[in-house]
């Protein structure tokens, strides 16, 4: 994305009080205008310097950083230092320019970014959460990376996945789902001191605008991300630095957003290399995070010290939920924190593209472990021990990859899908798919990520319809 000038955004400390307003300037001409950009509840009041002489003054707007495209709001006197926009709508980040005359040219102040304040709405989180169903994820993208870090432009399509785009953002919400998980990486974008690069955190607010204009919940996190997050004790007060500073200024950033937008603390959290089940001091650990994710987003304050939050179990495992994380992290609100679960299960069908499993479902597969018995035992186990007792669930992700050489109409992995989707729906947990972007065979992509059109209809349609 191209910008007029360089970018800063504001990352809020963490404090209840309102994140300062610093200026943008931009120079030509002999004179210079420097923008703050500050949101409110009622609007966003933009205000201005002018060092030497201008001739005119016009303001601009757009959401997202890119002058291209951007739209003029206002054409002022000379004089004048301030504009309000009250049109802005509430909880969506806008990008403002002061385009100025001075000599015989024309030049703009630097870019400021600003949120009108959205509403929280009174809803705990179990009475939102039927809300964000069905889900789907942003896979692949935010959080690629590629070649050696720090970063300092978007490394989104490195992957092999166009950047995202509002588009693609249409579609998903035109096919039926209602929220969208951004797994998102930090570390790669962060210098030595854990400083998020503020080029990345406009990206990424650009991208959850995309979520906020087409009428999608939107979901963001820390992804994997390195490895950095072990649960050990040996790596615990490393983590917890790292987690709490990023988390800090995320937070900050998305302050003044509304209810529509949920964080969630981490991803799969394990310690490399070790899939048997848990020690007392993984999960100690690991909680440690969930609280430490908790407690820096709530003292950020503003509509953060009520947002609706996403912990997550041990390497979002559903038989290590019940184990390690039955008791949710403490906090400054009630009834505003979710657990996160993932679900492939049976492995070597959904992704073990390599394994001749290409079946699935008891007429298929008499008497197989992973069957519908097992989805739906192991659905209500959330239920039962989380969904019942107050806390929302969302599996935030599952997908089988397609299969083509053995089944060419790819059936079963459109029944692994929906029936997946239903048993997760029916007994209230939010089943949010995992789309990784490629559309071929041994992948779980559903849509062409450049347009926003539907590339398996059936699947889509199978998804949505099961999660009503």
């Amino acid at each position: 994305m191209k910008t007029l000038m360089s970018i800063s955004l504001v990352l809020a400390a963490a404090c209840a009080a309102a994140p300062a307003a610093y200026a943008h300037c931009g120079s030509g001409g002999g004179a210079t205008v420097c923008l703050t950009a500050t949101g409110s509840a009622s609007n966003v009041q933009l205000r201005w310097t002018v060092t030497g002489t201008v001739t005119g003054l016009e303001v601009y707007r757009d959401t997202d950083s890119d002058p291209a495209g951007r739209t003029r709001i206002a054409q002022l006197g000379r004089t004048t230092t301030s504009y309000t926009d009250s049109a802005a709508v509430a909880g969506k980040a806008y990008w403002y320019w002061v385009k100025f005359t001075a000599g015989t040219g024309s030049y703009n102040s630097g870019t400021a970014m600003a949120v009108r304040v959205g509403a929280m709405r009174n809803l705990s989180s179990l009475q939102l959460a039927p809300q964000l169903s069905p889900g789907w994820n942003l896979g692949n993208t935010l959080e690629s990376i590629g070649g050696a870090p720090p970063y300092h432009t978007s490394q989104e399509t490195a992957w092999g996945n166009p950047a995202a785009n509002q588009a693609l953002f249409d579609g998903v919400k035109a096919a039926g789902f209602r929220s969208v998980r951004i797994p998102v990486a930090w570390k790669p974008y962060a210098d030595a001191n854990d400083n998020i690069d503020p080029a990345w955190m406009t990206r990424v607010t650009e991208v959850v605008n995309y979520a906020h204009n087409a009428g999608l919940y939107a979901i963001i996190n820390v992804h994997w991300d390195g490895g950095w997050l072990q649960p050990t004790y040996a790596r615990q007060n490393e983590a917890n630095a790292r987690l709490r500073k990023f988390w800090t200024q995320i937070a900050g950033n998305f302050r003044n957003h509304g209810d529509t937008l949920l964080f969630a603390g981490t991803n799969e959290v394990m310690v490399d290399g070790d899939y048997n089940a848990p020690t007392a001091e993984y999960c100690e650990v690991q909680n440690g995070f969930n609280q430490e994710f908790v407690n820096a987003v709530r003292a950020t304050g503003g509509n953060n010290a009520s947002r609706h939050l996403v912990v997550q179990a041990f390497n979002t495992n559903i038989d290590y939920a019940q184990t390690c994380n039955a008791r949710m992290p403490s906090d400054s609100v009630a009834a505003r924190q979710m657990m996160e679960v993932h679900f492939y299960d049976p492995y070597s069908f959904t992704l073990d593209v390599n394994s001749g499993n290409w079946k699935w479902g008891e007429a298929a597969m008499p008497g197989d472990w992973a069957n519908e018995a097992h989805v739906d035992s192991t659905f209500q186990k959330m239920k039962t021990n989380f969904i019942d007792k107050g806390v929302p669930v969302i599996v935030g992700e599952y997908a089988a990859s397609l299969r083509t050489e053995y089944d060419s109409a790819g059936y079963y992995r459109k029944y692994w899908d929906q029936y997946v989707t239903k048993a997760a729906f029916q007994r209230g947990l939010v089943p949010i798919y995992w789309d990784n972007g490629y559309r071929d065979n041994h992948q779980s992509g559903l849509f062409d990520r450049a347009t926003g059109a539907q590339g398996y209809p059936d699947v889509i349609g199978a998804i949505v319809n099961a999660a009503r």
